[in-house]
């Protein structure tokens, strides 16, 4: 007989002042189970509240729905890769090495992140909702294009048209991982050096 895991204990109510404290324990447990679940319409609120130990009237005094829950999650996860991207960027040297640093990061972050990836990329919520906190990432993507142009290393030209051209690279390139592991595809970082190079026009240094 198999033993069986026991839920989490209970948990007691929160002191005067520590409902932000609760609604951020909420949006964590809620990005875990997404990282696993891969789905958002496969999460229930009540399997998060099983994850906080709390009851599941309590999620509904801070989200109204599964799609509030699962659109403040996503802000959260986006808000924390734009972050360490940035970072990423900033440990670059010049504008190309800053671009490709950043492409290098997302690559990886979508290895340990996969299920967050595809809710946030191909979940039902992008068809029932504009998630508008994804805007950024394309704006920071262009203007790290944007600098590559400024510096001279790139071609001059419309640094929104080429980062978009860019985006829709890498992100096919990345969901073919996600969706189709089993493809006998070169390591992505040689893809994103080609993309650099045939996308953006710039001059990769001899490896």
């Amino acid at each position: 007989m198999h033993a069986t895991s026991s839920p989490p204990p209970a948990r007691g109510r929160n002191r005067r002042g520590q409902g932000e404290r609760l609604r951020g324990d909420i949006i964590e447990a809620t990005l875990r189970m997404l990282d696993e679940l891969r789905d958002d319409e496969a999460l229930s609120l009540r399997a998060v509240a099983r994850e906080v130990g709390i009851a599941a009237t309590s999620v509904y005094l801070h989200f109204a729905d599964r799609d509030a829950l699962v659109y403040a999650a996503l802000e959260q996860c986006t808000r924390d890769l734009l972050r360490d991207l940035e970072a990423a960027e900033a440990s670059g040297g010049d504008a190309v090495a800053r671009l490709r640093a950043r492409l290098l990061f997302l690559g990886s972050w979508v290895r340990e992140h996969a299920g967050l990836y595809k809710v946030l990329h191909e979940s039902g919520l992008n068809r029932r909702m504009h998630l508008a906190f994804k805007q950024e990432l394309a704006e920071r993507t262009t203007a790290a294009v944007r600098r590559c142009m400024d510096e001279g290393r790139a071609p001059a030209g419309d640094a929104a048209a080429v980062a978009l051209d860019l985006r829709a690279a890498v992100h096919g390139a990345v969901s073919l991982r996600v969706n189709e592991p089993a493809l006998p595809l070169p390591p992505l970082e040689e893809q994103i050096d080609r993309f650099l190079v045939k996308l953006v026009g710039v001059r990769l240094p001899a490896a």
